[in-house]
């Protein structure tokens, strides 16, 4: 066997050590990334996409990385580190994109629409059918626009913000994602503020209707035209919603660990 041939075979070890501790925080992260972790993406793609990134860093990131060590609690240590930060800086960026799907669940519960239920995992097992539908358009959004390349550089350059080896600080993460979960919230209510208006002036007037004119039977006459004139407010804003909820996920992404 040759000397290079040998040398090779040495650092294989080596390379499949450092493979696999990239794996663990890319792999982990592409599972829950918008867009490119969704729940309606087949694991294998999710997978693929993962080693595939491994592949294309390893030659860039291989030399910071840190040498295998022994076998055993050392070695077990590093990989959940580096599951934990990947699926941090994943869920970071899964919380804000959430909004859109709260937004429709509110805004479903607002114009009468709460009773039509669908499989939906990331609202708890289920959730309105709006709510489902914005989560699909959300993704949507994020694959079209390319606002993923932003995440996933923030995902490449977080090894600059957290070396491989180095704990996850749990304090920092832990305010992080309180702060991208009351981001969220906010911008959601924000995407559904103007269904909150008209459904507080809607039952304003069906309030006064009802003291007028008792005789009418108001809940009958509201319904239909409660989900009517919801349906007809989101047809006209949607453009608009979404360029809004578009800028705001930028900005947050761009505000992930390593974007900047």
């Amino acid at each position: 066997m040759s000397a290079p041939d040998a040398a090779l075979l040495a650092a294989l070890p080596g390379l499949a050590f450092q493979a696999a501790l990239l794996f663990a925080r890319l792999g982990a992260a592409a599972m829950v990334l918008p867009g490119l972790g969704e729940q309606d993406v087949p694991a294998t793609i999710r997978l693929s996409l993962a080693l595939a990134l491994v592949l294309l860093l390893l030659p860039v990131l291989g030399p910071d990385l840190p040498p295998a060590p022994e076998p055993g609690v050392a070695t077990a240590r590093l990989v959940l580190q580096e599951v934990a930060i990947g699926l941090w800086l994943g869920g970071l960026a899964r919380i804000i994109a959430l909004a859109l799907a709260m937004a429709g669940q509110l805004v479903a519960t607002l114009i009468g629409l709460q009773g039509l239920l669908a499989g939906d995992a990331e609202m708890g097992g289920q959730g309105t059918v709006l709510s489902r539908a914005f989560a699909l358009v959300a993704a949507t959004l994020v694959l079209a626009s390319g606002l993923y390349a932003i995440a996933l550089r923030a995902l490449v350059e977080s090894y600059a913000v957290l070396p491989a080896g180095a704990p996850l600080p749990a304090g920092a993460a832990a305010e992080a994602m309180v702060a991208a979960g009351a981001a969220s919230l906010g911008l959601a209510l924000r995407l559904a503020a103007p269904f909150v208006i008209a459904a507080v002036v809607l039952n304003v007037a069906l309030g006064l209707l009802a003291r007028l004119a008792p005789q009418v039977q108001t809940f009958f006459v509201a319904v239909p035209g409660q989900i009517l004139a919801g349906l007809a407010l989101l047809a006209l804003i949607a453009p608009p919603l979404l360029a809004a909820y578009a800028e705001a996920l930028r900005g947050a992404f761009l505000a992930l660990p390593g974007a900047g």
